[in-house]
């Protein structure tokens, strides 16, 4: 039994088979990138649109590339795209920020993945090549903060960023974003592309580093909840899920002579909150 904050966590399982690894969940086949009130925005090769609850079409804005995701805010919708034809060195398409009501273009900007911080602003971040950085933009597309960090933005009583920078070793750590420019450091990571973190209704963070599940508090304090024997230089993939009871962290490790073949590791715990 170890404790997290406001909450405790007990091993009740642990499973190993063959399988796939945990990809990024896709959406279902007609399921909108985004909702919000009577918008639902949709995205498909070359165009973004919105759709009313009952279906029927709102606007069609035409784009370059394929919608990977959506961010609704205020009357504004930021989307972020992948193309071939957009940049050299990968799948990184225009991000675009346009009028939630009639699909106008106000901006188009650059970035890869995006967060909403209210009042029709977002947060948008780029990482590679010699670039890590996150900037803010009004609701105009006007640029009003940038800081050298990015990976998974998590929004609430300021901005915390678990950190994926692709360097081996990584400088990655979990870190609040500050007015000016100004990045407050947590703790320190070891794996410089960590999956997804999970928010529990505290705002305790859950970040899978490795083989190691982090709990991260509001105030960038830090203990660590498990340790999973995985060997330090095997080739894995990883998420962490929690289901409102249980956490499950799900670890892939691919086999060296097989690259289309995972053995798939699967911890569960139980977490309960302290007073439960």
């Amino acid at each position: 039994m170890t404790s997290i904050g406001a909450w405790r966590a007990k091993a009740v399982d642990h499973r190993r088979e063959e399988g796939t690894p945990p990809y990024e969940r896709a959406l279902p086949p007609g399921e909108p990138l985004a909702r919000r009130g009577e918008f639902a925005v949709h995205g498909a090769r070359g165009e973004i649109r919105a759709t009313a609850p009952d279906g029927r079409p709102l606007w069609t804005h035409a784009v370059a590339g394929r919608p990977n995701a959506a961010h609704i805010s205020a009357g504004r919708v930021l989307v972020t795209t992948d193309s071939l034809e957009y940049t050299p060195w990968g799948f990184l398409g225009p991000a675009y920020l346009l009028d939630l009501t009639d699909g106008r273009r106000i901006a188009e900007l650059r970035g890869e993945r995006g967060a909403t911080r209210g009042g029709g602003r977002f947060l948008l971040g780029l990482e590679g090549y010699g670039i890590f950085e996150t900037v803010a933009y009004d609701r105009d597309g006007a640029e009003t903060d940038r800081w050298d960090s990015y990976g998974h933005y998590v929004v609430g009583s300021g901005v915390r960023v678990v950190e994926a920078d692709r360097r081996i070793p990584t400088r990655g750590r979990v870190v609040r974003l500050l007015p000016g420019g100004t990045v407050s450091p947590g703790p320190a990571l070891n794996d410089p592309q960590p999956p997804k973190p999970v928010v529990l209704p505290d705002g305790t963070l859950l970040v899978l580093d490795g083989g190691t599940i982090r709990a991260v508090g509001r105030d960038l304090d830090a203990t660590v909840l498990a340790e999973m024997p995985i060997p330090a230089d095997a080739r894995t993939l990883r998420a962490l899920r929690w289901d409102g009871t249980h956490l499950r962290a799900i670890i892939a490790e691919q086999h060296p002579a097989e690259p289309t073949r995972y053995t798939v590791d699967t911890w569960t715990y139980r977490l309960t909150p302290t007073g439960a």
